[in-house]
């Protein structure tokens, strides 16, 4: 073994703490000094808590209630798209056809959907004017707004 390599050894070495615990111990120096030790730190002392440094809390809050209000504008957008209360004109028919379907008492998308609900396409079908094309134009952009129609018999 070589001579003179190796640090030299204290087994009293002391540790000293910030908060001004100390022990001793082994080591390569003769005094340790730390920051924070097993009787100041929080998870040992049971004293966790929040450090709010910066205001990073309130930060983390003011972005979740502008997330929060995002979400519930855009449900709203969706429900208003959705409405049984949307003029059928709003559909972009043909002028004609929202006449036709007007003069026959259906001038909300509520009142197309009842009557599909109520006797399938064949009483929208008896209608003078419209025919399996119109029907199917209508059912489509309805579903492409997101409305759920009743099934076909």
């Amino acid at each position: 073994m070589k001579e003179a390599i190796h640090p030299t050894w204290y087994p009293e070495a002391r540790v000293v703490c910030a908060c001004g615990n100390t022990w001793t111990t082994g080591a390569t120096v003769e005094e340790i000094r730390t920051d924070i030790c097993s009787a100041c730190h929080p998870f040992y002392t049971g004293e966790q808590r929040i450090v709010d440094t910066e205001g990073q809390v309130d930060r983390f809050y003011k972005r979740l209630q502008q997330r929060n209000s995002i979400q519930r504008e855009a449900e709203e957008r969706v429900a208003a798209r959705t409405s049984p209360d949307l003029p059928i004109a709003e559909l972009e028919l043909g002028k004609r056809y929202v006449n036709i379907l007007a003069e026959n008492g259906i001038e909300v998308v509520g009142d197309f959907i009842k009557k599909l609900d109520e006797g399938s396409e064949e009483s929208l079908l008896e209608i003078p004017g419209i025919g399996r094309k119109v029907l199917a134009d209508v059912k489509k952009m309805l579903r492409n707004r997101g409305y759920e129609l009743p099934e076909s018999q």
